[in-house]
């Protein structure tokens, strides 16, 4: 739980740097944030469920946003990097982020 906490305020925190003011989604109390990029703004989640509500026709994935790749449901590193990120699929495509090239 302190762990949570720590992320949600490490989020926040990064959506008013990036943003001026944070995107909360009150609901579920998860965060989205967009995120600049080069090629267009990409949402990221803190839980799957919250992106799947984002994006209802397209399948969500975890994007490192460190290495900026992302991983689909099912690999290995799927929610599990230490920098990340649940986001819908084409918005990360359109932002210039890529598929795992080692199916992990």
């Amino acid at each position: 739980m302190r762990f949570r906490s720590m992320l949600v305020s490490l989020l926040i925190v990064t959506s008013i740097l990036i943003s001026g003011t944070p995107t909360i989604a009150a609901p579920q109390q998860s965060i989205a944030i967009a995120r600049a990029t080069p090629a267009g703004q990409v949402a990221m989640f803190e839980t799957e469920e919250a992106a799947q509500q984002h994006c209802p026709t397209d399948q969500v994935v975890w994007l490192n946003t460190k290495s900026g790749i992302y991983h689909e449901k099912g690999m290995r590193w799927y929610g599990r990097t230490r920098h990340g990120a649940y986001v819908c699929r084409k918005e990360a495509d359109a932002a210039g982020y890529r598929d795992t090239r080692n199916g992990q």
